[in-house]
């Protein structure tokens, strides 16, 4: 006997995890999020959230609450981009090391937003316990055990000791870089290891504003204080958070970093005797790390479990959220029945290579910003608008012959299978949406005026398969009506193409025009991206 009969046992609850339980929530799956925390963080870590992050929030139900937590208009600090100055005094003379693009009206329907994971945690726990997820503060996960059926795990509650057993059919690790999960797995990881050791010291200074002269910038770099120090500018400045490097070959360690000595740094940062306050301090690594698998049986590890990377770039928790999400629509199909454990087998396919392309590309960021960066570096970087909205899938899943690398020098959503299908703003009545809007609990079938063959076939096909499928007709005299651009040319396709979508909002499959039976090649390509068999 169990205490507890869960689906889905998540452990963690930061944003991955929450995330996690939230998506899965959405797809009418009831979770458990195990957080040995009492509470959600007190700090605003993990501040950057990029347009595809808000995009999954939006397609979850809640993108206008995240939204509201916005404190006036951030996008002026992204396009700021990274700056470099000897101290903050000096702003007028900031070297500029960055301006990334992280977005576009023809993008994505969303914006990059900033807020500190103190505030957007909240709304996670909120929305993801109106979904049905149980959320327990102040547990921990103790050991647990797999068979063929599922999982089973020991947990304590760390305020009384209590344990008792939770059984799920999948658990997935959220639990952060040093995951218990991914140890108790076995599981290693790949990597550069250590890069960097850093403290994040939050503070209080109210004349740093004025030596700021408001200007705008994601992050500033400060070569005056002993060693490079960061300033974060995307949550605000109650606290401010700073990061100075240390360095333990040096026999520096975090115990050495006083207020006393966090108090002159930022000070010798700022080159004026200004008045700080420090509020807390916490040691961190930056590390390349990606485990070697994503997946073992019935457990799945998302986030910092499966991948670490350095910062630059901000990467981390939006691209944990992002595994969180493709991962949750899967074990929701097969969960209802018709997905299969292959289509589980391409959260590792799907996510693992951009992981590891992705932590590449924040090393080869770090490099750049503390000075150390060769002519290979500068020509391997990638914008940041393809790492986060851009990259492609490979896997069997995605109908199409695999040739393309995970990250392409140049933005590319042409609507070829493995991509996000692109954005295109339509007209549904007196509603105004994007084709983004359009997928979230099913595949979709795009087709244009001319595909009316496509469309009668789909019905039929999804029925016998036992996949849940809509269908739309995009056109001028459509149900659909494009608003911004031509929507079979964005998705590059003619008047009687089609396009398959998965339920994330990747394209699956792709057919420029009918040559053939409808019903037999859908049939074909629902099977496959649905990897029935």
């Amino acid at each position: 006997m169990y205490d507890v009969r869960i689906p889905v046992l998540v452990v963690g609850g930061g944003p991955v995890g929450l995330a996690t339980a939230l998506f899965c929530g959405r797809h009418g799956l009831r979770t458990m999020v195990l957080e040995k925390r009492d509470d959600t963080s007190t700090l605003p870590r993990a501040p950057g959230l990029q347009a595809r992050t808000m995009e999954l929030f939006r397609a979850a139900g809640l993108g206008t609450d995240i939204r509201a937590l916005e404190m006036g208009d951030s996008h002026p600090y992204f396009e700021g981009g990274i700056i470099k100055v000897r101290t903050f005094a000096e702003i007028d003379d900031a070297e500029v090391l960055e301006v990334p693009s992280l977005d576009g009206p023809t993008v994505s329907p969303e914006r990059v937003m900033g807020c500190g994971q103190d505030r957007y945690e909240k709304v996670l726990v909120a929305k993801a316990r109106e979904n049905g997820a149980d959320v327990r503060f102040g547990t921990r996960l103790v050991s647990f055990e797999q068979d063929a059926d599922g999982v089973t795990a020991v947990v304590e509650e760390t305020a009384t000791g209590r344990r008792y057993t939770v059984r799920a059919d999948y658990l997935v690790g959220a639990d952060g870089a040093s995951s218990r999960t991914r140890e108790d797995l076995g599981v290693q990881r790949a990597g550069r290891g250590t890069v960097f050791n850093a403290l994040s010291v939050y503070f209080r200074a109210p004349e740093l504003e004025d030596l700021l002269k408001d200007r705008k910038f994601i992050l500033c770099y400060a070569s005056a204080s002993g060693g490079l120090m960061g300033l974060s500018r995307l949550h605000g400045r109650d606290p401010w958070l700073a990061a100075p490097l240390y360095f333990p070959e040096k026999g520096e360690k975090p115990e050495d970093f006083t207020d006393e000595r966090c108090v002159e740094i930022v000070r010798q940062a700022a080159g004026r005797d200004i008045g700080v306050e420090i509020v807390d301090k916490v040691p961190w690594r930056g590390a390349q790390l990606v485990s070697e698998t994503f997946r073992v049986g019935r457990v799945f590890l998302a986030g910092d479990a499966a991948h670490v990377h350095p910062p630059a770039g901000g990467f981390g928790a939006n691209t944990g959220i992002h595994d969180a999400h493709n991962l949750a629509w899967k074990l929701a199909a097969v969960l209802k029945g018709w997905g299969t454990d292959a289509l589980l087998d391409t959260y590792d396919a799907e996510r693992r290579p951009l992981g590891t392309a992705m932590s590449e590309q924040a090393l080869v960021r770090n490099r750049i910003r503390h000075g150390y960066a060769t002519d290979q570096d500068r020509g391997d970087f990638v914008d940041d608008v393809i790492i986060t909205l851009g990259y492609r899938y490979r896997s069997g899943s995605i109908v199409a012959e695999p040739g393309a690398r995970v990250l392409s020098p140049e933005l590319q959503l042409t609507g070829e299978p493995g991509t996000r299908a692109p954005h295109v703003w339509l007209r549904r009545g007196a509603e105004q949406l994007s084709t983004i809007d359009l997928f979230w609990d099913s595949y979709v079938l795009l087709t244009g005026p001319g595909g009316g063959a496509w469309a009668q076939a789909a019905e039929p096909v999804a029925r016998k398969l036992g996949v849940p499928l809509r269908s739309y007709s995009v056109g001028a005299s459509e149900e659909l009506q494009p608003v911004d651009r031509d929507w079979a040319e964005a998705y590059g396709v003619g008047a009687d193409g089609a396009v398959l979508v998965r339920p994330d909002a990747f394209v699956s499959w792709r057919a420029e025009r009918l040559t053939g039976d409808p019903q037999e090649i859908l049939a074909d390509v629902l099977n496959r991206a649905a990897c029935q068999g």
